[in-house]
């Protein structure tokens, strides 16, 4: 499916995982960002990360979460998806859209001899 077909929103795409154009993991939906145009509401943006759970959870669980996890949020430009499916692919670079620094710093962190 293409971004331009008809979706439900909040069952097609919230919790999907999002892979990059090298179909690298780079987390997943965890909300929507909307804009109005032409008198339609339209999504402009994938929101992911702990700080998109402002409004999903109660004021003490996000301050939890923040402190846990942080408020990172990257926002995922509706244009920059080429395909949803069973995960949302998109046609440019994690590192374009704000995605994947939480891996590579972890990644710095993990020793690099053989599989775990």
């Amino acid at each position: 499916m293409k971004p331009q077909d008809k979706i439900q929103l909040v069952s097609g795409l919230l919790d999907l995982p999002i892979l990059d154009k090298d179909y690298r993991y780079c987390g997943i939906v965890d909300d929507l960002e909307f804009e109005e145009a032409d008198g339609a509401l339209r999504v402009k943006a994938l929101l992911v990360g702990p700080g998109a759970y402002r409004g999903r959870l109660p004021g003490w669980a996000f301050r939890l979460v923040g402190w846990i996890a942080g408020k990172r949020i990257a926002r995922v430009p509706w244009d920059a998806i080429a395909e949803i499916g069973s995960a949302v692919v998109l046609d440019v670079s994690a590192e374009t859209c704000g995605l994947h620094s939480t891996e590579d710093r972890v990644r710095r962190l993990i020793p690099h001899r053989g599989a775990l």
